[in-house]
């Protein structure tokens, strides 16, 4: 088994290097892939110091399994046919190909089997907030249809990368030091303050970020429930967090919800008002599980459950999720 990484010196790629070591998955080598800016840098991993290759068009991908893929949709599209032409499944982070019909989008706790029809070898990473949100709707899908979903995101910087978590640290510090605040990355101040906006605004008045919800949603879970997002940026350093309501065919109790999300694989749930006990972003930054709590009836309905849900976006939200993807593959046969 090989296993490369592409996009390694990203936020995404570091956190590939740990989660792989982290569950040890199975394989017999790792390959480093980077730009031409990062190869020759070196990274440990399980003791032993691995460089950097530069990614080129040529055959360096021929004895390559699965290809861990996140240096963004640009350079998955051009180097997509390069890595995959020699049979390597490609499990791409970037928005590349999530919308492409013959391209699985796949969560593994909800649609596992979609990764067997892949007639181009890719498998697209979904894109963080919905993951943990799909994460969440399944196990109520299966106590009833999902009729519609609402949402409120409140996003950390550093699902901007790198450079967004950068400039939040470097604002936090003008603003206590009383200096003019640099504004860069994001469209506004981000430190002390909170930016309803994400991505860019489409012809409906949404954002790019909050139709990727319901698209993907779609997509994943094979449903016509619609989802409506409002995706918010908030000055958090690490994982999304999301309310959600969420309509059904049939009412659920909240007592039904909170053991469905107890019993379903890759959930946690805390949820204890009296203790004041719910989740939230400072601990479960670096967990792999999605955190769900504030579970009730909705009052003005009473065929709707909402809930507050966290998880970390760097770990669940992508890294994680893309080797799970790998992980069921190689424990489905489907990579021997």
């Amino acid at each position: 088994m090989k296993v490369a990484i592409v996009g390694v010196s990203g936020a995404v790629g570091q956190e590939f290097l740990k989660v792989l070591a982290e569950r040890d998955f199975p394989m017999d080598e790792l390959v480093l892939f980077g730009s031409a800016r990062s190869a020759g840098k070196t990274y440990e991993f399980k003791g032993k110091q691995l460089t950097v290759k530069e990614l080129k068009h040529g055959d360096d991908f021929k004895d390559i399994d699965i290809a861990l893929t996140s240096a963004g949709a640009g350079v998955s599209k051009e180097y997509a046919e390069t890595i995959t032409k020699h049979g390597a499944i490609m499990i791409d982070n970037s928005s590349a190909f999530r919308y492409d019909d013959d391209v699985p989008l796949v969560v593994p706790e909800v649609n596992p089997e979609d990764s067997k029809i892949r007639p181009r070898n890719i498998i697209a990473n979904p894109n963080c907030s919905t993951i943990q949100m799909v994460v969440a709707l399944k196990p109520i899908e299966e106590l009833s249809k999902i009729k519609r979903v609402r949402v409120a995101t409140y996003q950390a910087a550093s699902g901007a990368g790198a450079q967004g978590i950068a400039e939040l640290e470097e604002q936090t510090k003008e603003v206590v030091e009383g200096k003019p605040v640099t504004v860069n990355k994001f469209a506004h101040q981000l430190a002390m303050n909170i930016i309803p906006h994400i991505d860019v605004f489409l012809d409906n008045d949404y954002t790019k970020e909050e139709m990727k919800m319901n698209w993907e949603t779609k997509k994943i879970m094979h449903t016509d429930a619609e989802v409506s997002a409002t995706c918010v940026r908030i000055p958090v350093a690490r994982a999304h967090s999301e309310a959600i309501w969420v309509e059904t065919e049939k009412p659920l109790t909240a007592e039904a919800v909170t053991k469905a999300f107890e019993a379903f694989e890759g959930l946690t749930v805390i949820d204890n008002p009296a203790k004041n006990e719910y989740p939230m972003p400072l601990f479960v930054s670096g967990k792999d599980d999605v955190y769900v709590g504030r579970i009730r009836q909705d009052v003005t309905d009473p065929n709707s459950i909402t809930f507050w849900c966290v998880g970390d976006q760097i770990k669940k939200g992508a890294a994680l999720n893309a080797v799970q993807i790998a992980e069921w593959l190689v424990a489905n046969g489907e990579v021997k």
